[in-house]
């Protein structure tokens, strides 16, 4: 009796060799409360990780950012402190958090690679992958959750704690099982561009982007 077996001896399983995915979407993460789940956050011409990131690559204290423009994804790669574009992430100390890494020519070419508004903030889950032995976070930069501004009672504009999603996700759950299968696997380094994002300079991003206002059970957690 193989492991799996085992494990499950004691359960009733039915089985369907003719189950068939075909029709069957995979229900987006973004769904549901992804409190431990890596995440890269845009916002206000900065970029950071959260304290998942950190969490799984511990030993890591230096990274380079990679971007596909084709495929619309970006990569979190370590590296080391002496490799050229390379960036610390996190700060020094015992409790080392996510830094929030000013980058306004890096913020302002993903906004306009995304058609994004650079006023609002986004936040996009990654998973950690391993390619070519290489371990590296990815993100499916079409794949946003977003926090726009509102007024509340003070009479300023913060942002709204439940993000809204994309205009297509409206009528979907999520990828079709298969195509879900392939979204996340990349050659590391076909087509992505590696980017230096600590010296910038201000640029203007033209404004295209507007959510669907699609409301969300989950709410916004660690940045």
């Amino acid at each position: 009796m193989d492991r799996l077996s085992r494990r499950y001896r004691d359960i009733e399983v039915v089985d369907d060799d003719q189950f068939d995915y075909e029709g069957y979407e995979i229900v987006r993460g973004e769904f549901f409360a992804h409190t431990y789940e890596p995440a890269i956050v845009f916002n206000k011409g900065k970029v950071s990780v959260n304290t998942a990131c950190i969490k799984k690559l511990q030993e890591t204290d230096y990274i380079q950012i990679l971007v596909n423009p084709e495929q619309k994804k970006l990569a979190v790669l370590p590296s080391q402190e002496n490799e050229k574009d390379s960036f610390r992430w996190k700060t020094n100390g015992k409790k080392q958090m996510p830094r929030q890494i000013t980058c306004r020519v890096f913020y302002a070419k993903v906004m306009a690679l995304m058609e994004w508004n650079p006023d609002y903030k986004y936040k996009i889950l990654g998973k950690l992958i391993r390619s070519n032995n290489q371990l590296l976070f990815v993100y499916d930069l079409s794949t946003p959750e977003i926090f726009i501004k509102e007024i509340q009672e003070d009479d300023k504009a913060h942002f709204s704690r439940k993000p809204v999603y994309p205009e297509e996700w409206k009528n979907q759950f999520g990828l079709p099982v298969e195509e879900h299968r392939k979204r996340m696997q990349i050659n590391v380094f076909d087509s992505y561009t590696t980017f230096s994002v600590e010296k910038s300079e201000n640029r203007n991003v033209k404004n295209k982007q507007t959510p669907a206002d699609i409301p969300s059970d989950g709410e916004e957690h660690d940045q």
